[in-house]
């Protein structure tokens, strides 16, 4: 048994219902490895989840403790885990993840190659396998495909954006800055949209001759879905993995006819349940980073101690690329 600092919230509301605790972490079950964490995820997904708002998370009894990805270092292995070993750098997708040791079912881990530091994994894990279900499996970008990414210069957009433009696609971004503007064309973009200053609609037409996009990512949701349909091209597909501005509402499908769209609300929970395709997605995104069509960063670090400030500052979209709680 062991102690590790750990977050916890015991009713939902905003960032201040996050609390620090420490807590025991028994040595890992038969199956599990434990992991000391050197970085943990950042994610709107653990917004959602502290809030209480719609989403893909199970109902969990009070107190819960959030997130969903981390990195570290293999500290044991259970009976039974023969794939991971102490000292081994390795990266998970399981809830639970705002404490500095914990375990977790050696199934949701992965190794890390050479080439991804725990830093990175851990800020970027999530995203990753997000952008390759998107751009490899749920819509298959094609060379000569124009994409929509909202948020572009954000954690996901900057993965979406620069895989994207590497798969051969024209990749059109929204901001909500001129400095948020030179992040996204550094990463992928060819056009970039500020959305605040303009029709982001009548801008995408334009770069698109009229014709529309093949798929819109939208990870905004309530303020740029029913619009971002007038962007696709006939047969398109509008794909909302995310809602930091609210919920889509309900809207009349009547709107999807003349054009034939399609439109989607995925959870990456469905594409990685089985292990199989974890490992293969991570892979997949391990190796676009390699060959170097995926240049990760970190955002803004935040001592793990700080998860209220850190909360605060990825509500108000005052993050830039995928932001880090260190332990």
């Amino acid at each position: 048994m062991t102690k590790s600092p750990s977050i916890h919230f015991h009713r939902h509301g905003e960032a201040d219902v996050l609390e620090a605790v420490d807590i025991d972490v028994p040595a890992p079950a038969a199956g599990e490895v434990q992991i000391r964490q050197t970085a943990i995820g950042l994610n709107f997904a653990d917004i959602y989840q502290r809030r209480g708002g719609h989403g893909p998370h199970a109902a969990t009894p009070f107190p819960v403790t959030p997130g969903a990805q981390g990195a570290g270092v293999v500290e044991a292995v259970g009976p039974g885990v023969t794939a991971f070993a102490p000292g081994q750098s390795v990266a998970y997708l399981h809830p639970g993840a705002y404490q500095v040791t914990r375990n977790v079912p050696a199934h949701r881990v992965v190794a890390l190659p050479s080439w991804i530091g725990e830093d990175m994994a851990g800020a970027n894990l999530l995203r990753g396998l997000t952008a390759e279900y998107l751009l490899r499996r749920l819509y298959v970008v094609k060379p000569g495909d124009a994409v929509l990414v909202h948020a572009a210069a954000g954690g996901m957009g900057l993965i979406l954006s620069q895989w994207a433009c590497a798969l051969g696609a024209t990749v059109i971004g929204t901001v909500g800055s001129a400095a948020k503007a030179e992040v996204a064309l550094a990463h992928g973009c060819h056009h970039v949209i500020d959305y605040r200053r303009e029709d982001f609609v009548a801008r995408t037409l334009e770069f698109t001759g009229g014709v529309g996009v093949a798929v819109v990512y939208d990870a905004v949701g309530k303020d740029v879905f029913l619009p971002s349909l007038q962007c696709l091209r006939p047969r398109g597909l509008a794909v909302n993995y995310g809602t930091a501005s609210g919920d889509v509402e309900a809207f009349d499908l009547q709107i999807l006819h003349a054009k034939s769209l399609s439109v989607c609300r995925p959870t990456l929970r469905s594409f990685v349940a089985d292990p199989v395709e974890l490992r293969a997605s991570a892979q997949a995104f391990f190796d676009a980073v390699r060959d170097g069509h995926v240049k990760l960063g970190i955002g803004q670090r935040y001592p793990l101690a700080e998860v209220q400030r850190a909360h605060c500052d990825l509500e108000s979209r005052a993050t830039t690329g995928a932001p880090v709680l260190i332990p």
